[in-house]
């Protein structure tokens, strides 16, 4: 029998992470190169151990990524997204704690497009009354 796989996909600003989740030693895999590598930052490396941390799952799955779009925070945001919601296709039960720590909501802050008659999205030119 074939061994399960849970896949999902995670969203943050404009970055898109597709995963893949199953039974493993804790390898974790993004873009083809181990997410140390991937990832410069500690802060990215954190983000993207919470989820398993906090249902203490860390060392139970190994997870491969694909990741574009966006740069380092936002990837690292979602795949913290994509891996919540592996977990939860894995143990719905895992639901009320992810919830409660605010991980199954996408964050959906992203850029304001730029209107015209404007300077950016909300700014205006500078006004001279004279």
């Amino acid at each position: 029998m074939a061994e399960q796989r849970y896949c999902a996909t995670g969203k943050r600003k404009t970055s898109i992470a597709r995963l893949w989740m199953q039974a493993g030693t804790g390898n974790i895999t993004v873009n083809k190169k181990d997410y140390n590598d991937f990832f410069g930052r500690e802060t990215s490396k954190m983000i993207i151990r919470q989820p398993l941390e906090l249902t203490e799952n860390m060392g139970k799955f190994d997870i491969f990524v694909n990741v574009c779009g966006g740069g380092p925070s936002g990837q690292a945001g979602a795949i913290k997204h994509g891996i919540t919601k592996a977990l939860l296709a894995y143990d719905v039960s895992l639901r009320g704690v992810l919830k409660k720590a605010g991980f199954v909501t996408r964050d959906s802050r992203i850029k304001e497009r730029k209107k015209y008659g404007r300077a950016g999205a909300r700014r205006s030119f500078q006004f001279s009354k004279r």
